[in-house]
């Protein structure tokens, strides 16, 4: 069975405890740790103390590179990346996910993809590197990410894809999923509507993204990795609200995989690890 996990940036700037109850009254079989500069996540102990107390494993670490956790774990990128893989190995997590290195990262970048191999062997963990997005500055499309915001242009043995960063993007979920074929192995689950600077995150089924075609293919294929959903509750005025939002999206994810065809769909296909020359 495919199994169904919450990030904890779902509840962010709530407590870390409450995401961890939050997704067991949910029903979620599992959570991803956004990791922060709240040390709660970063420290095993505190974190499989918590997954034992609440029954409630976590599936998955994402590494600290997003823009606001830049000073965590220090500025070297390779080793956050490596003390990642180890939290993860520690806490019993499968999966980092990763985001391909910012521009400006430029020797970062031209030796990540040998890193991220690296570490997945010697820390056993896949290091699932994440679909993202051109950056628009005025009338100006940037590429904010390098050698390429879209791993498929990536030599990676693991990608993640989020169906937020698709509708950014512009790009199709399905076209994405098709494209990275085996290598998919892990899905932040949300929606967008794209046409706008922001990360949406929205409920899925609250977008224009084909998310429940996605989930149907997996299922219907024998995929294992996992879904985990990465959805936006910032609006909620309540903490009922804010588990309501959790309740449909795990709903939603439920329902998409239970109803797949019955006859199988077309397989992922496996993708070549080859890069494509990039424009600037």
């Amino acid at each position: 069975m495919i199994r169904v996990g919450m990030s904890t940036s779902c509840v962010f700037p709530l407590p870390l405890e409450e995401a961890f109850r939050l997704a067991r009254i949910a029903g979620y079989d599992g959570v991803e740790i956004m990791v922060t500069g709240d040390r709660s996540t970063q420290d095993a102990a505190t974190l499989v103390g918590l997954a034992r107390s609440y029954g409630i494993p976590i599936l998955s670490i994402h590494a600290p590179v997003l823009l606001a956790t830049q000073l965590v774990w220090g500025t070297n990128p390779r080793r956050k990346l490596e003390k990642s893989a180890e939290l993860a190995r520690a806490v019993g997590a499968s999966t980092v996910v990763v985001h391909p290195p910012f521009r400006w990262q430029a020797g970062y970048a031209r030796s990540f993809e040998g890193i991220v191999a690296e570490l997945a062997s010697t820390y056993g963990v896949e290091l699932a590197v994440e679909n993202m997005f051109s950056w628009t500055i005025g009338s100006t499309d940037v590429r904010a990410y390098s050698p390429s915001p879209y791993p498929t242009e990536l030599a990676v043995d693991s990608m993640t894809l989020d169906f937020s960063h698709a509708a950014l993007a512009g790009r199709d979920g399905l076209e994405l999923a098709m494209s990275m074929g085996p290598r998919l192995r892990h899905i932040h689950l949300c929606d967008g509507l794209g046409g706008t600077i922001l990360d949406e995150h929205l409920i899925p089924g609250h977008g224009a993204q084909p998310v429940s075609e996605v989930l149907h293919l997996l299922s219907s294929t024998g995929w294992n990795g996992s879904i985990v959903a990465e959805v936006s509750t910032h609006r909620a005025r309540t903490t009922d609200d804010r588990l309501a939002i959790l309740v449909e999206t795990l709903a939603f994810a439920r329902a998409a995989l239970a109803n797949h065809p019955s006859t199988r769909p077309t397989e992922l296909k496996r993708g070549k690890h080859k890069k494509r020359k990039l424009s600037a």
